[in-house]
């Protein structure tokens, strides 16, 4: 009995640590133009794995769409740090 309780309260205290703990994905801020072309980049690199994972498993047309999605999304990151930037220079 003492050891089974003592074994939750361990599970509980690591279970508050970890839930407590920041996450690293929160702390970003991609709302800058920075923020924007980083993750435009990130999103060209998945569309890379996507592909070529489909492709390897012999599933070309879903590789395919797969990649025109995340290109299309890394192409609305581009267009949007793009804005930010122009604003910044004209405004």
């Amino acid at each position: 009995m003492k050891r089974t309780g003592i074994h939750f309260l361990t599970i509980l205290a690591m279970g508050l640590c970890l839930t407590l703990t920041p996450l690293d994905g929160r702390a970003q801020n991609s709302n800058t133009a920075t923020g924007q072309i980083k993750e435009s980049g990130n999103e060209v690199g998945k569309a890379g794995r996507s592909m070529g994972r489909n492709v390897r498993h012999g599933r070309v047309l879903r590789g395919g769409k797969h990649f025109g999605k995340h290109m299309g999304r890394a192409g609305k990151h581009f267009g949007r740090s793009t804005k930010k930037v122009y604003k910044r220079v004209v405004a």
